[in-house]
């Protein structure tokens, strides 16, 4: 039948009605919007599979380290251990709770386990005195001077925090690429776009030619005017990609967790026994400070059973198996890196079948034979003489606006980890302040001793929205020079939504 009725196909003899022409653009809508989501589902799926066994492994060490402790501390401590079993659950139990994103500053929980330690053991080792709360306060004023656990604390404090920073981070990393990947794959196509996507996939029906592809070139142009916003997350993304391998590196290199994680509780153990070994040095040091305290009524009962004699405690390696997590984790961001800019070509020849390149008896569009116009460049930028789809190149999509600045905000905090920094990105969304912890300690010690032992670093805050936003304390105040000003972007490109509008 002639087809002037249709609105989409060229209207030549046609064999479609307008309901038939009607129902091929919703069907065609739908088929690539499913086409879309499927794709993204795979990156998401590597992403998460890459988190997953990182975040195990990293959880595995922690446990090892604790249990090890557990089993350990007993028989080489006696009462010094069984007395404080508390102190050491409270330590993992924070290491866990920062590592979970949950708002902790990690060198304020590393001071204040150090300061609870040396109170508690003092008096454990010297029961013949009656050792006050405000003695105990004296003595810890004079601790750093003292060294009480000799270099351990500072040193474990230094290797700990970028260990633990990098390994957040990194974690994180992939959940927020995995988050962005989801939610630009639900961007819904635009009316220009839908209509394109029809006369690519369906207006052969109409002339018959259900057998005759669409042309290469033909299929680029129209998936890259409907993905010209998705096309713009490429630099951010590619940016994204190289930031988490270059956190890989450290956290297989210089800030190996495999040797600091899992070697928490040896260090513990060098810093008991330092003092143990230089008790009566640093009970003296103590006393001439802060004076002698009084005789305890209730005698010197017990200083517990000396344990000197030597137990090694041993942490098994999993060097290799972090070596071959972060080996899979670079092959697989490689691969990834190209994703937005060659999700075009992939729909083209997986998805919609498109003809070979050099084919000039496929469908332009029009008819069976060859597409003589010029493929687009990539980008909203590039769309503005698209000859298949009409690109408002001014009004570019908020959802993946918004996701781009997501994988900017991501990038910059991993660089800050790359060098031992921690940028205090608060989640807006979660009260996470305020879950309390059965396992902490009770507000009249925390208060007090958090006025002992502040942290001299305070860490920057911007708002991050809430799957790859989390409450963080840091190591330091110094970041990456972008971060204040990606903080004013985001505030603009929400003012700019409404002025597109």
């Amino acid at each position: 039948i002639l087809g002037e009725h249709l609105r989409i196909c060229p209207q030549g003899y046609t064999c479609c009605t307008s309901e038939m022409e009607e129902n091929f653009a919703n069907k065609s809508r739908s088929e690539f919007e499913a086409m879309m989501k499927e794709a993204g589902r795979s990156v998401q799926a590597t992403l998460t599979a890459q988190h997953r066994s990182f975040d195990s492994y990293f959880q595995d060490l922690l446990n090892k380290s604790e249990k090890a402790l557990y089993d350990a501390f007993p028989s080489m401590y006696g009462e010094l251990y069984t007395q404080n079993v508390k102190v050491f659950k409270d330590l993992y139990s924070e290491l866990r709770r920062y590592y979970r994103s949950s708002n902790i500053n990690l060198e304020e929980a590393l001071n204040e386990f150090w300061t609870r330690l040396l109170e508690r053991l003092f008096k454990l080792l010297n029961p013949q005195y009656h050792i006050t709360d405000e003695y105990l306060d004296c003595m810890v004023k004079h601790a750093e001077q003292h060294r009480p656990f000799g270099e351990v604390p500072r040193d474990l404090k230094v290797k700990a925090t970028r260990a633990f920073i990098a390994a957040r981070s990194y974690a994180q990393g992939f959940l927020v690429g995995s988050d962005v990947v989801r939610k630009v794959s639900q961007v819904s196509l635009s009316h220009e776009c839908t209509r394109a996507i029809m006369k690519l996939m369906y207006c052969p029906h109409c002339r018959g030619m259900s057998s005759v592809r669409p042309c290469n070139n033909y299929c680029l142009n129209v998936v890259k005017g409907c993905l010209a916003n998705q096309a713009d997350l490429s630099t951010e993304w590619k940016y994204l990609m190289d930031a988490l391998m270059g956190v890989a590196d450290r956290i297989d290199g210089p800030y190996n967790v495999d040797t600091v994680i899992g070697t928490i509780h040896v260090r513990i153990s060098e810093a008991i026994s330092n003092l143990q070994e230089n008790k009566d040095s640093i009970t003296s040091k103590v006393f001439q400070g802060c004076g002698n305290p009084k005789i305890s009524t209730k005698g010197s009962s017990s200083e517990d059973k000396k344990r000197r004699g030597k137990v090694t405690l041993e942490a098994k390696s999993s060097a290799q198996a972090l070596e071959m997590l972060v080996l899979d984790a670079k092959g697989n961001l490689t691969a990834l890196k190209t994703y937005w800019i060659t999700l075009p070509s992939s729909l083209c020849s997986k998805k919609v079948m498109a003809s070979s390149a050099s084919d000039d008896k496929c469908w332009n569009g029009m008819t069976k034979g060859s597409y003589l116009p010029e493929v687009m460049g990539d980008g909203l930028a590039n769309q503005i003489n698209n000859p298949e789809v009409e690109v408002d190149i001014t009004k570019p999509d908020m959802t993946i606006r918004q996701q781009i600045m997501q994988l900017k905000i991501m990038t910059n905090r991993l660089g800050n980890a790359n060098i031992g920094n921690d940028v205090d990105f608060q989640d807006t969304s979660d009260d996470m302040s305020g879950s309390g912890s059965g396992d902490s300690c009770p507000d009249d010690v925390c208060g007090k001793r958090l006025s002992k032992s502040p942290s001299t670093r305070q860490p920057e805050t911007h708002a991050i929205p809430k799957q790859s936003g989390h409450g963080v304390h840091g190591a330091s105040s110094r970041s990456l020079p972008s971060a204040s000003l990606l903080l004013l972007l985001w505030v603009a490109v929400i003012a700019a939504q409404h002025l597109w509008r």
